[in-house]
């Protein structure tokens, strides 16, 4: 007769127990050899390699060439934010005037006291259509913040309206151009972007891609440092930066990101000739780790040690004219 078991306790298994029977072999086996530099994905050399395989697939299907990509539905452009940006002072108003800065009004305070720059932005406003409206100093004074620096004149300057950052690849296969693309990642100093906005047109780029968070907008100090280059060059809105670039990469560019510590001289580039994206970073932090892992490469500027660094307008602008000067060469 079976002994009975105490309240709670496992039953017992029939027959031989079974052992390990060499099921931590393969532990014991280890993982085998370290893969090669080339092999890894993460590693500088693997995406080297995975760049190479790409432009090699690239001009197998198109001869040589390329245009990342066929004909592609059109986006509707992101607007901005939907306030309006005053600019005061008369050096500042006269600038903007000057470098064509899209102005909706010019204010001027009654009785101001005229000098030549007052005049000039009398005289811009009119004959571009800009509605110039007489206002009271007190109403000038709250619609600027400030008594003291708006000088008795002030425009308004609507707000931006963004393109989607496919719309740019598309500008360049209407034309029949292989697109030319700078992202900034962390490039909060508007002149910064209004100095990569002209040389990225100076240079046939076909716009220019900002984070929607943590960095510059397109406001009318851009402006004014672009010298009118915003009116031609589009800039687009990236809600996420590494996504946008993982879908212009998809789109068949290539990412090329500047850093000091590049694994890629700029005079080693092979990829001029390729649809390309040029990921700047900021002056000081340059590329977030993350955008990093995306770029296909890390191209370094070879620049003399008595200089630590480029800023960003600086890199960029060097860039773009190595990329121009190479397509135009070949």
């Amino acid at each position: 007769m079976a002994k009975p078991q105490r309240p709670g306790a496992r039953k017992g298994k029939k027959g031989a127990t079974v052992g390990s029977g060499g099921q931590g072999r393969q532990a014991l086996e280890g993982r085998g050899p370290t893969p090669k530099a080339e092999d890894r994905t993460w590693h500088p050399a693997g995406k080297r390699k995975a760049a190479q395989e790409r432009l090699a697939a690239a001009k197998s299907r198109s001869g040589g060439g390329g245009d990342g990509g066929g004909q592609r539905q059109k986006r509707r452009p992101a607007k901005g934010s939907d306030a309006a940006e005053v600019v005061s002072g008369r050096n500042s108003v006269l600038e903007a005037l000057r470098a064509k800065v899209p102005a909706t009004a010019l204010y001027v305070a009654a009785r101001v006291e005229m000098d030549d720059r007052v005049r000039e932005s009398l005289s811009l406003a009119t004959k571009r259509g800009i509605a110039v409206l007489e206002i009271m100093r007190p109403e000038l004074d709250r619609m600027t913040g400030d008594n003291s620096v708006n000088q008795g004149i002030a425009i308004s300057v609507p707000a931006y309206e963004y393109a989607h950052p496919l719309d740019l690849v598309s500008r360049a296969t209407d034309r029949g151009e292989v697109p030319l693309i700078v992202a900034l990642d962390g490039v909060t100093d508007p002149r910064n972007l209004g100095a990569i906005i002209r040389s990225t047109a100076a240079f046939g780029g076909h716009g220019v891609v900002v984070p929607q968070r943590r960095s510059a907008g397109v406001t009318a100090a851009a402006w004014k440092t672009s010298a009118g280059a915003a009116a031609r060059t589009p800039v687009a809105m990236a809600p996420n930066l590494t996504q946008t670039l993982k879908s212009l990469k998809a789109e068949g560019l290539f990412i090329l990101g500047l850093d000091g510590g590049g694994d890629m001289s700029l005079p080693q580039l092979e990829l001029a000739d390729q649809p390309i994206v040029i990921v700047v970073g900021s002056e000081g932090k340059g590329l977030s780790r993350i955008v990093s892992e995306t770029c296909d490469a890390i191209v370094s500027i070879p620049i003399s040690a008595a200089t630590e660094s480029l800023n960003a307008g600086i890199a960029a602008s060097v860039t773009l004219y190595e990329v121009a000067r190479r397509r135009s060469a070949g």
